[in-house]
């Protein structure tokens, strides 16, 4: 496996992603993650990500200098390049000018990291700081216009440094270095795929649950339906599942999930209805992350309930996802930006009386489809789109009402037919309605109108981190926006949200 240390960088997923396409399993720690814990995950490599501090600054992250020390290769991107030189008795400044974009990368010499390499091709600079003195060893590698030492390499102690970004698409040779470094350099092997992953986690969770019982949050989801199938193929019975209709779902979706659930998985499933309890908390909050802490400690409290009449069940299992995981608390305590929390992450009660169990938390979402493919997962659950865990809570900006839901639950399922019907569902990442806080005048029937306007969200994407808004037809957008207005009452405005993430995110709140 090959450890990725976080120093901060919105890009360190995408290093864990460019790792992970080459079959070799990645882990990302914090950088105060200890010798000791290095070795007992016996990382063939380290990667130290970028971040935004300075080396030079008071209260910087830094982690254990000594890792150079244990014969290990190290790759340092940015600012793991700077920590590495300041660490091994090099200096680090304020560059006289600050890169950022695209620069014509030149390298020295065509081996090791830069085997295979074209001599000059383009890389993606993001800095203000620069190398004003190697350490003892170290050798310039490569440069650009503007930054002499763009990469320094110390070929008797394996350790590589590169100010650009290789993780990133814009870095022309950037997927090559990477392979260079964990094959060529660390000597990794292609063996992580989802039939080992699947294999190790059965086993991993027989051995922590033991004979005790297991309790699932079961959405109907991929995420969730994968890693009841996982935990059912390990402890079988002892798995009891958990479906809570907590009245913020789309339109009939308790119904035909209840259907669609009972049909696929032989797995003990037992259905909540627990919408006084949500709807009743949730009235008149409109603060986003209020109502996502709301709905996740109404959601441990059905939980803890149903786990007492559960004799012997000692633990939550949630299908919590990587990025899930990275946005909600930072990389495992690193210095990255918290963008929002997860309900099944940040909306946790700190003395929760069940221990959780997240088999998947150190994967990605086209992971886990494969990985239910792997498991016998039906299609229809395998490719269901994404939907959030406080449901139309986070699509209803502002106040929640009965009234609220019951438009947007009717614009929703139109939006939904349509895409459907276009072929687009399963070529989208996600398409939702969202409904807005604000109303708007129209003239229906010759008489004025003032009701409400919905926005169309629909964004294409490999695993949530980043998303592009989709170029849908104007003529799909226009039979769309000419049904909700007709057939939904008390619409008469649809607009369609063209902003990709970042600086967005997919979800409105």
């Amino acid at each position: 496996m090959i450890l990725i240390i976080d120093f901060g960088s919105q890009y360190n997923q995408l290093i864990a992603r460019r790792v992970r396409e080459h079959h070799v399993f990645c882990q990302i720690e914090a950088p105060n993650i200890s010798l000791d814990a290095i070795r007992a995950l016996h990382p063939k490599g380290i990667i130290l990500s970028g971040g935004p501090a300075s080396i030079y600054e008071k209260n910087s992250p830094k982690a254990d200098s000594t890792l150079f020390k244990l014969g290990i290769p190290v790759l340092g991107i940015c600012y793991g390049m700077h920590f590495m030189m300041s660490a091994l008795g090099g200096s680090v400044r304020g560059a006289d000018k600050r890169e950022y974009g695209f620069a014509e990368l030149l390298v020295r010499k065509q081996e090791g990291l830069f085997k295979g390499v074209e001599k000059k091709s383009t890389c993606w600079m993001s800095h203000g700081d620069s190398i004003e003195r190697l350490p003892a060893g170290f050798k310039i590698a490569a440069s650009t216009a503007n930054t002499k030492v763009a990469a320094a390499v110390h070929a008797g102690k394996q350790l590589f440094a590169v100010q650009y970004h290789p993780e990133v698409v814009h870095t022309q040779m950037g997927k090559k270095m990477i392979r260079n470094f964990i094959f060529d350099v660390c000597g990794c092997k292609r063996s992580w795929t989802m039939k080992s992953f699947a294999r190790q986690s059965i086993e991993e969770v027989r051995q922590t649950v033991g004979g005790q019982k297991v309790i699932l949050g079961l959405s109907g989801g991929v995420d969730s339906s994968v890693t009841a199938m996982l935990i059912h193929n390990s402890i079988g019975r002892k798995l009891t599942c958990i479906f809570v209709d907590n009245g913020l779902l789309r339109k009939n979706e308790a119904q035909k999930l209840k259907v669609t659930l009972k049909k696929h998985l032989n797995i003990n499933i037992r259905f909540v209805n627990a919408r006084k309890p949500f709807l009743g908390a949730l009235a008149g909050v409109t603060d986003p992350e209020k109502k996502r802490k709301i709905i996740g400690r109404i959601f441990m409290q059905v939980f803890e309930s149903e786990a007492r009449k559960i004799k012997g069940a000692e633990f939550l299992a949630q299908g919590t996802l990587y990025p899930d995981v990275i946005e909600s608390v930072s990389a495992f305590g690193g210095p990255t930006s918290v963008i929002k929390s997860h309900h099944n992450v940040g909306g946790l009660p700190k003395k929760m009386k069940l221990k959780l169990i997240e088999p998947l938390k150190f994967l990605f979402k086209d992971e886990v489809r494969v990985l239910g493919k792997e498991l016998g997962l039906p299609q229809d659950l395998i490719w269901r789109q994404p939907f959030p865990g406080p449901g139309l809570a986070i699509r209803i900006i502002g106040e929640i009402t009965s009234r609220r839901l019951t438009v947007l639950r009717n614009v929703d399922d139109l939006l939904l037919e349509e895409i459907k019907n276009a072929g687009y569902y399963k070529r989208l990442w996600q398409s939702f309605a969202v409904l807005l806080p604000i109303k708007s005048v129209g003239v229906m029937g010759d008489q004025r109108t003032y009701e409400n306007i919905v926005a169309l969200r629909a964004v294409t994407s490999k695993d949530a981190m980043t998303a592009d808004w989709a170029k849908l037809p104007h003529k799909l957008l226009g039979r769309i926006s000419n049904r909700i207005i007709n057939e939904v009452k008390g619409v008469n405005r649809v607009v369609y949200d063209i902003s990709s993430k970042p600086p967005s995110t997919i979800e409105w709140e």
